[in-house]
């Protein structure tokens, strides 16, 4: 049976060592049939290759020939750091609600700051969802802009009419939430034309789709049920409809991204709302087996120099 941490310090006590923290791996991710990653053969049966007569991970395919490890093809393969420092990394980020800066995880592994930073960058891209199955049922949609305040801007630096939906200097999200689920999209405005297709691509025709007065969202009513909630009119709740839901993740997003992260570059700011969308969407499940489903879901191994390119 694969163990459940309760808690963090619970999880350091179990986890002792590199070796420990492995074969939590390999039972996590294997079941006690390990997988190569290289062809794809689940069998007892692969060879166990030993150095000075003792086995530290190391399999040798029956199959392809292949030599590989759990961490093969995961976050963690190549990576100096070893196996206990990424797994404390990793429960710390996931249960943090607002996550945790490069800078303070640096310190709490004794590890440079840029290390820290490619750790997390990492885990950011493990956190994006993984389902592709449409929103069903009642339906929340709004925005949210992510940027500076104009107020804390130098004199020279201020921009005109930073406020509203067709601000210039800040990059919008939009956001779809139903059933306690978030779904985050950097767009490039907040027109019709941008959220529209959107919309009807995530969510189920018929689906009620509760949304504000924008006029981007006019004439949604020929694929759903539309009910619009007039918040200039100071309207926020009608028949038990409102977009509260969601605008309390734009809330969390925000006070993580300015009282953590302190700024998020149009670049990444798509992995920092995967980040905070993974957390949301997992709040119920409790830190321990969201760990464990973070260990399961880190079969990506972004490098370094994708994570910093221009285009990610």
């Amino acid at each position: 049976m694969i163990a459940k941490f309760n808690s963090f310090s619970e999880m350091l006590e179990k986890l002792p060592t590199d070796g420990s923290c492995r074969l939590f791996l390999e039972q996590l991710r294997w079941n006690g049939e390990p997988v190569c990653p290289h062809c794809g053969i689940k069998t007892k049966d692969h060879y166990k290759l030993k150095s000075n007569g003792i086995f530290k991970g190391l399999y040798k395919c029956r199959d392809c020939r292949e030599r590989f490890t759990v961490t093969v093809k995961t976050m963690f393969e190549g990576s100096h750091i070893g196996l206990r420092k990424w797994f404390i990394a990793i429960y710390i980020f996931s249960a943090h609600k607002k996550g945790i800066s490069s800078l303070q995880l640096s310190r709490d592994l004794g590890i440079t700051q840029k290390s820290a930073w490619f750790m997390l960058g990492r885990l950011r891209s493990s956190f994006k969802e993984k389902t592709e199955v449409k929103f069903e049922g009642i339906t929340q949609a709004d925005e949210c802009f992510i940027g500076g305040k104009n107020k804390n801007r130098h004199a020279n630096k201020k921009v005109k009419e930073s406020q509203g939906r067709s601000v210039k200097d800040k990059t919008p999200v939009f956001g779809l939430l139903c059933d306690g689920k978030v779904n985050t999209t950097i767009v490039i405005d907040t027109k019709a034309s941008t959220l529209k297709p959107i919309i009807k691509e995530l969510v189920l025709e018929g689906s009620i789709i509760v949304t504000d007065e924008w006029g981007a969202y006019n004439g949604l009513s020929s694929d759903f049920q539309h009910e619009v909630l007039k918040h200039n009119d100071n309207e926020f709740v009608r028949d038990g409809f409102h977009t509260n839901s969601v605008e309390g993740f734009w809330s969390l997003l925000k006070r993580g991204i300015f009282g953590i992260y302190h700024s998020a570059s149009p670049k990444h700011l798509n992995k920092y709302c995967d980040e905070f969308s993974y957390r949301y969407n997992t709040r119920n499940i409790g830190d321990g087996n969201r760990f464990n489903l973070s260990l399961v879901n880190a079969d990506e191994r972004i490098s370094y120099k994708q994570l910093i390119a221009k285009d990610i």
